[in-house]
């Protein structure tokens, strides 16, 4: 069973009074912080073999490599 809290408990040391603090803007480095973000979900068994983003560029770049000398004169991103 979940208890109620009736009164929530201020844990903040009175030295961190936000309230006080000026010129902090919300958001300032979202726009870039998502155009250098890109995050992608692997399935259990990919992120088993690729554990870390190191080891899934490398084989993203070999792969990248392999079609493009499949065919030469239509490189790879090129529509």
């Amino acid at each position: 069973m979940k208890k109620e809290v009736d009164e929530l408990e201020d844990e903040l040391r009175p030295e961190y009074d936000f309230s006080k603090m000026t010129g902090g803007v919300r958001g300032k480095y979202v726009e870039r912080y998502r155009a250098g973000t890109n995050l992608v979900l692997l399935e259990p068994d990919v992120a088993q073999a690729f554990p870390t983003a190191a080891s899934v560029n490398e084989a993203l770049r070999l792969l990248i490599q392999i079609a493009q000398r499949q065919q030469p004169n239509n490189p790879v991103g090129a529509d």
